[in-house]
């Protein structure tokens, strides 16, 4: 292995890029846009070149850098990187590129646009890589101060008020999880995941939270899952994301459900899976039906949209809810008699794959309707375009294919994610799976609906004066279409990745 702190390096790389757009003040936009999306790249080579030296069959963490910080608090800079980590950080290596390209002619100040951007980007990898609870918390509340400003500074007519609600809620989400880490600090005397992990699968953290009163384990738990429910969401935690990205630049909507919105499912997978599996299990039932709102009620709304932006936006809370009707299936049916490795296993593979997976194509799809609206001078209705595919057919194919992935056809990365989710929760809960195929249907309704209406008939409304893409814009669109095929026809890619770790998780769930 690299005895550089690689881990380290992908976390503050971008930054380093940030505070370098800082400086340069009287610097050339085509410079400062240069710099930024080098900066933003590092992501993805730093990310490769742990992959070569990634060893899946090893499920405790890797390339780990663990340093006393605040010895008076046992607080260490603690960093780790295992499949889930990995596949994460890849996707915010291919995403974050993306959208400063998809932002690439916005004229509004880009070496402020870059520096926050950049911000946002070293923050959430900090997230996904942070193994203490101290710097955890401060990689997870940083990303929310560059995503404001980005919101509110350079989104649409509703911006303002939609920044101070993504950040009032995601805030208020997360006071309550810091107060219940608070708790577990005073319990245990650390806020190491590693350690409360162990705790955790030995009793004793149940234990010593007991002690404080009977009633603080549960507490605490709530506290945890209030914050990441916000983050997600979770419905009906869900209100500030149509909103928060309709009214984003497209490049931040792209980042926004790209990846942003993976680190509450990531924080569900890394923290309260491990820490809190008997609460978990208990509430389960109540938590299975609020998953369920979200992937049939999120479809739904999606179909009432007009708005082609807050179409995706709801769309993508009903693809991550798939993702925590996974999670939840299994923590229902955790040591229950009977219960198959088999469907755990394709239950929390299928989770990290439609992480990964609707990054992409959530991203693409974002980006296409920027299109229409940069064309259009900001109209993006479901009802003010027709035929678009006569007028710009290279726009039309790749905008199609990216539509399909989102759909789960079979052939493109989208399906690989939903039907592992489907076969693990009919096995678990049927009844949930069955719920759930509304959802399936209403959003081949809908997205189908959107492609008959905007991309077909003859050519009407705005659509005569669209013109095809760009090379710029090719050149940000056909990178994500190509790894859709690659994703959907080569899957044993990403879930070699995750095999080993999620084997192993599956096997102690199954445990009675």
């Amino acid at each position: 292995m690299t005895s550089l702190p690689l881990l380290s390096l992908i976390v503050f790389v971008p930054w380093a890029g940030a505070a370098l757009l800082a400086i340069l003040r009287k610097a050339p936009p085509t410079t400062v846009r240069v710099v930024a999306l080098l900066f933003s790249l590092s992501t993805l080579v730093l990310g490769l070149m742990a992959l070569g030296d990634f060893d899946p069959a090893r499920i405790t963490p890797q390339f780990v850098e663990r340093q006393a910080w605040i010895a008076a608090l046992n607080v260490h800079y603690h960093l780790g990187l295992d499949g889930l980590s990995l596949v994460l950080v890849l996707l915010t290596g291919i995403v974050t590129p993306a959208a400063l390209l998809a932002s690439w002619r916005d004229e509004r100040d880009p070496r402020l646009f870059g520096a926050l951007f950049l911000t946002l980007q070293g923050a959430a990898l900090g997230v996904f890589l942070a193994l203490d609870f101290f710097h955890w918390f401060l990689f997870w509340e940083l990303s929310l101060v560059p995503a404001f400003f980005l919101i509110k500074l350079w989104g649409g007519p509703g911006a303002s008020r939609a920044a101070y609600q993504f950040v009032i809620y995601t805030i208020g989400g997360s006071a309550f999880m810091l107060l219940a880490f608070a708790a577990l600090y005073v319990a245990t005397g650390t806020l190491d995941f590693i350690q409360l992990a162990q705790a955790a699968a030995d009793g004793t953290l149940g234990q010593k939270l007991a002690t404080l009163g009977g009633w603080w384990p549960k507490a605490v738990f709530l506290g945890v899952l209030l914050g990441l429910a916000v983050k997600v969401p979770l419905w009906p935690f869900h209100t500030w994301l149509p909103s928060a990205y309709a009214e984003a630049p497209t490049g931040g909507s792209m980042f926004l459900t790209g990846v942003m919105s993976k680190m509450g499912v990531y924080g569900f997978l890394r923290l309260l899976w491990p820490l809190f599996p008997p609460q978990l299990h208990a509430a389960s039932p109540c938590l299975l039906w609020l998953a369920l709102g979200g992937v049939v009620l999120g479809a739904y709304a999606a179909m009432r949209q007009t708005d082609l932006k807050r179409m995706i936006a709801y769309s993508s809370i009903n693809h991550l809810s798939y993702c925590l009707l996974a999670l939840f299936a299994v923590a229902n049916a955790t040591g229950r008699p009977g219960l198959t490795s088999e469907a755990t296993a394709a239950a929390l593979s299928g989770t990290i794959l439609q992480m990964f997976n609707h990054g992409l194509s959530a991203a693409a799809l974002f980006f296409c309707v920027g299109i229409i609206e940069s064309r259009s001078g900001g109209r993006r209705g479901l009802n003010d375009f027709g035929g678009v595919r006569t007028a710009a057919p290279i726009f039309a194919g790749l905008c199609g294919i990216a539509m399909f992935s989102s759909i789960g056809l079979p052939g493109l990365n989208g399906f690989v994610g939903e039907f592992l989710i489907f076969r693990g929760v009919f096995g678990l809960v049927p009844w949930a799976a069955a719920v759930a195929c509304l959802g399936l249907l209403a959003t081949a309704l809908f997205l189908l609906t959107f492609w008959q209406r905007v991309f077909h008939g003859p050519v009407r409304g705005l659509a005569a004066n669209l013109k095809d893409l760009s090379v710029l814009e090719i050149v940000t669109l056909a990178p994500l279409v190509a790894l859709m095929f690659v994703f959907g026809i080569w899957p044993q890619f990403l879930a070699g990745l995750i095999n080993p770790l999620v084997t192993t998780w599956a096997g102690h769930l199954s445990l009675p």
